[in-house]
This record gives structure tokens, sequence and C-alpha cells, in this order.
């Protein structure tokens, strides 16, 4: 099944009932929403974690913040990202089932911004070569 067909209707029974496997159930219910996986550590991070509250009401646009890189379609990576942080952020990515797509937010995370000549810190995230999106 592609992503984007609907399940296969069983002709023989009523259009109420679905004939389909519980993988293509999942894939085709995810199909519309992305889980992101949030991992920051600055300003620009508890900018954004203002979205989760119920002020911005973040879930009703399908995007349900994981605890878990296991259940996650996206990590959003906020901050400074140090050299010791690095291999943990690198292992969540690798944990994250296909498809995943990675969001760099802010100066620290793109450039290393005010941190970048310092060297505990990445300039740039370590990730770069699996960024989808970067948000300035």
């Amino acid at each position: 099944m592609s992503l984007i067909e609907f399940p296969l209707l069983d002709q023989t029974s009523s259009n109420s009932v679905i004939s389909t496997t519980p993988n293509d159930l999942s894939n085709w219910s995810r199909l519309s929403s992305l889980w992101p996986l949030l991992y920051g550590t600055s300003c620009c991070f508890i900018e954004f974690a203002a979205l989760i509250g119920s002020r911005f009401d973040f879930d009703r646009y399908g995007l349900v913040p994981r605890s878990s890189p296991r259940q996650a379609d996206l990590i959003l990576t906020a901050g400074t990202v140090t050299m010791k942080m690095a291999p943990s952020l690198v292992r969540l990515y690798e944990q994250m089932p296909e498809p995943k797509y990675v969001i760099a937010m802010g100066a620290c995370t793109i450039t290393g911004g005010m941190f970048s000549t310092d060297p505990l810190f990445f300039e740039g995230s370590p990730d770069t070569a699996h960024l989808t999106f970067i948000i300035k």
C-alpha cells in the first residue's frame, strides 16, 4: 500500500468495514500528522515550547509531541549543541523509524550562534547532513 491510498475496502460487506493490516492502518493514520520529538536546550526552544500549551494548541494541527524517538517522525532541534550532547542527538536520530525528518531552529543550532568560536560547541548541528528544514 502506498502512503497516499486508503486501506482496501472489503467489497463483500458494507462500506463501514475496512479490511487491512495493522501496519497499513498505522501508516495511513500517520499520513497527515507529524509526531515530533522536541530536542532543545536554550531560548529558541523555550519560545517554541509555548506551542505545546493550551493557548496555541499544537495538537489540533496533528502535531503530537512524543517522548520516544521510536514514535517520532520529526526531530526538532533548538538551542546550543555541545560536543557532549552530539552523540545523544545522533543516536536519537538513528532510533527514529523511516520516514524521518529534522528541523533545525535558531542561530545556535544552525551556525553555533554566539558560541561558534567555543571549542565545546558545534558550529551548527551535528546532523546537518540530514536537515530537512532550517528555521532562522
